[in-house]
């Protein structure tokens, strides 16, 4: 049997992968001070988190917003599910009672 290896993730680490590397190879071949690379860094870094902090807090939102649609479509599940079965039970009782 072929493996699958999920064949899009791998390109995407490859590609983020390739992408620090260029970055990393760029920072030690450009012509600045240790100073201003050091700064660029911090720099760098500081918007990652940032985006980093973004991306979790959309993440959370949209994890919360999901947990409350399925929540929802649960009970309106168990709603209908209620309503059939009382709708089904409701000519068998007392059904015998004139006979």
């Amino acid at each position: 049997m072929a493996r699958d290896d999920g064949g899009a993730g791998t390109v995407v680490i490859a590609f983020v992968l390739g992408a620090v590397t260029g970055a990393a190879v760029a920072l030690l071949m450009a012509p600045t001070t240790g100073e201003e690379t050091r700064r660029m860094l911090s720099e760098r870094a500081r918007e990652g988190r940032e985006r980093a902090s973004e991306a979790a807090r959309q993440a959370r939102e949209f994890a919360a917003r999901q947990k409350q649609t399925f929540s929802a479509a649960v009970e309106r599940g168990r709603e209908a599910y209620e309503q059939a079965r009382g709708s089904a039970a409701g000519p068998m009782t007392g059904g015998g009672e004139g006979l």
